[in-house]
C-alpha cells in the first residue's frame, strides 16, 4: 500500500472517531454539561449506547436514524460531523507537505467543526473550545516551525482587530466569539488567514443577500446567520488555497 494511501486510511480512521467525540462536544458544550461523563446515551431514553452501535457513520446507517432501544430519531449531524471531519482529516494530510502544516491544519479542522455547529445552533463560540486550540496552537508552532511563529501570531492580532473593530462599529453584527475565533485562525494559517478573512465576507455577504430576498419584508430585520460558519469556510480556503491566492495575488500585483 502506497505512503500516502496508508496515510489517508489511517487519517479517515482516526479523524472519523475524532468526529465521534466532537458531536459529543456540539450537543453537551452549549449546555454546560461534561464532555467525559457519562458515556454516549441516546438524549431521549438514556439508554447507553453499546460499543457495536457507536462505529463512526456506520452505526447510524444500519440502525437507520433510530435508537436500538427506544426507536427514537437520531439526527443526521452526527454521521454528518463524523464523515466532515474525516474527510478533512484526509485532505490535511495529503495536502501538508510539513509536521507543523500537518499539526497545525488537524489542529484547526478539529476546532472549526463543533465551533461551526455550535454557533450556527447556538450563536456561540465557547471559550473552552478557543481557548485550548490557541495554547495548543503555540505550543505547535513554536515546537515545529519557531521560524513562523511570529508571522502567525501578528497574523492573529490583525484578523482579531479587524473583526474588534467591527464589533465595536456595530455589535449587534459581530459578537467577540468572532473576533477570538479569527484571532485564533491567525495562530493556525498565519498569511494565510488574508484570504480566509475575505473568502468568510464574501460568503457571508452572498448568503445574506439570498436569504433577505427570500425573507417576507417584515421579517428582514430579525433574518441573520452567526457569522462563526462563515469564518469556517473561509479557514478552510485559506487553508487549502490560501498561499495560492496570496501567490497568484502578489505575482498580478507586481
Amino acid at each position: 500500500m502506497p505512503y500516502t494511501l496508508a496515510s489517508a486510511v489511517l487519517a479517515a480512521v482516526l479523524g472519523a472517531a475524532a468526529g465521534s467525540f466532537l458531536n459529543v462536544i456540539v450537543y453537551r458544550l452549549p449546555r454546560r454539561e461534561s464532555v467525559i461523563s457519562p458515556g454516549s446515551h441516546c438524549t431521549s431514553c438514556g439508554a447507553a449506547v453499546k460499543p457495536y452501535d457507536n462505529v463512526p457513520v456506520f452505526a447510524w446507517l444500519w440502525l437507520r436514524g433510530h435508537c436500538r432501544a427506544c426507536d427514537s430519531s437520531i439526527s443526521p449531524r452526527y454521521p454528518l460531523v463524523e464523515a466532515v471531519t474525516a474527510g478533512l482529516c484526509v485532505a490535511v494530510v495529503l495536502t501538508r507537505a510539513s509536521a507543523w502544516g500537518t499539526a497545525l491544519g488537524l489542529l484547526l479542522v478539529l476546532m472549526l467543526v463543533p465551533v461551526a455547529f455550535i454557533d450556527l445552533e447556538h450563536h456561540i463560540i465557547p471559550n473552552r473550545i478557543l481557548a485550548p486550540v490557541a495554547l495548543a496552537a503555540v505550543v505547535a508552532g513554536s515546537a515545529l516551525d519557531p521560524s513562523g511563529e511570529l508571522e502567525r501570531v501578528i497574523a492573529a492580532a490583525a484578523a482579531g482587530g479587524l473583526l474588534l473593530a467591527a464589533a465595536l462599529c456595530y455589535p449587534r453584527g459581530m459578537g467577540m466569539g468572532d473576533v477570538k475565533l479569527a484571532a485564533v485562525l491567525g495562530l493556525l494559517l498565519g498569511r494565510a488567514v488574508a484570504p480566509a478573512m475575505f473568502a468568510a465576507l464574501i460568503c457571508a455577504i452572498v448568503v445574506g443577500v439570498v436569504m433577505l430576498a427570500r425573507a417576507e419584508p417584515s421579517q428582514r430585520r430579525s433574518t441573520g446567520v452567526p457569522f462563526g460558519p462563515f469564518l469556517a469556510v473561509g479557514a478552510l480556503v485559506g487553508l487549502f488555497a490560501g498561499h495560492a491566492l496570496i501567490g497568484a495575488y502578489l505575482h498580478h500585483l507586481l
